[in-house]
């Protein structure tokens, strides 16, 4: 066969594979809302996105990747607390602890936000950078263009905390005076594909997809919401816990989702599927950290969660019950509280 021809037959491949996986993963979807419409939407009126009208600015990744950063207090706070969202979300994921820590904390601490490469209203990369590595580099990027003076703590949502993971291991020297508490919320050092849903990483049809965001990607990109719904079976079905109920929040999960370039989501799949970040971890048991993970998480599932906390030392294992692995939306006082806590020990060790 010719490479043409295979080049062919791997572009209809990926595209045919990936709109058969969206209209399964929207169909279910959509039965899900159904279901639970009858019942009153606690979010009905939240604007999620709202993060995007606090104070903004934009900073340069090392390798002139333009990220975009929102900011909620004031420049010249006692302490600056950085979000580092997960993968095919962006920054607003992190609405409620927006909202709850900025009325807790006022004028005391500043709220830092950003959007990884490739996610949000961040630019677009190079697909080779699109790593969990390059990802912690971006965090430090953030962290030294808009706190550069005064203590940080750090918390990282699933992908989010693997960046702050390698982050440690690329430059152990930044934690301690600088970086002086970190939270791991729903992530892994490791083994991601190895266990729960995430073992859907380990699928050949991404490779199909990969092949054809490389050699076709106008015709991939042609199919755009099919496209994002190659995740849907990864990630959407496993977004939330059992109980959970709100069509509007899970509208809000699906749209971070699709939201995300085709090439963003199957290079960083790419890069969950093998990562490891247990290098990080010996630097990060030198400052208090907090580790919190939804009991029905089936994405990044509870034994990591586990495994990270017996790794570190000075650390508070949390365990939010009926919850998924968007436990930041699902469960927002739990894991705004932790983090509460994750500052006020991490000043006052």
């Amino acid at each position: 066969m010719s490479p043409d021809r295979q080049r062919r037959i791997g572009v209809l491949a990926g595209a045919a594979g990936v709109a058969t996986l969206g209209a399964v993963a929207l169909g279910g979807l959509a039965r899900d809302l159904t279901r639970r419409s009858s019942r009153e939407d606690p979010n009905a009126d939240v604007d999620f996105d709202a993060v995007y009208d606090d104070r903004a600015s934009i900073v340069i990744a090392d390798d002139g990747v333009p990220l975009a950063v929102r900011e909620v207090g004031p420049a010249d706070a006692p302490i600056s607390v950085v979000f580092v969202h997960g993968f095919a979300l962006r920054m607003s994921c992190w609405h409620f602890q927006r909202v709850h820590l900025q009325q807790a904390w006022g004028d005391n601490v500043r709220l830092v936000f950003f959007d990884h490469r490739g996610h949000g209203e961040s630019g677009e990369a190079p697909t080779e950078t699109l790593t969990i590595p390059q990802a912690g580099a971006d965090t430090a990027a953030v962290i030294r263009a808009v706190a550069p003076d005064g203590p940080v703590v750090v918390v990282g949502h699933s992908m989010g905390g693997m960046a702050l993971m390698a982050l440690a291991a690329r430059e152990p020297d930044l934690f301690g005076d600088k970086v002086i508490g970190v939270g791991l919320v729903a992530t892994a050092a490791r083994g991601i594909a190895d266990m729960g849903v995430g073992e859907g990483l380990r699928n050949p049809l991404l490779n199909a997809v990969r092949f054809s965001v490389r050699r076709a990607p106008k015709t991939v990109q042609t199919g755009r919401g099919a496209t994002k719904a190659l995740v849907a079976p990864v990630l959407t079905a496993a977004s939330f816990g059992s109980t959970f109920h709100s069509p509007s929040l899970s509208a809000f999960a699906s749209s971070m989702i699709h939201d995300t370039p085709v090439d963003t989501v199957v290079h960083f799949l790419r890069a969950l599927e093998t990562h490891d970040e247990t290098a990080g971890l010996e630097t990060l048991s030198r400052v208090p950290t907090m580790v919190a993970c939804g009991y029905e998480d089936r994405i990044t599932p509870l034994a990591r969660s586990v495994e990270l906390h017996g790794a570190l030392g000075d650390c508070d294992l949390v365990g939010i019950p009926d919850c998924g692995h968007l436990v930041p939306l699902e469960n927002p006082a739990a894991v705004s509280d932790a983090i509460e806590r994750l500052v006020a020990h991490s000043v006052h060790r």
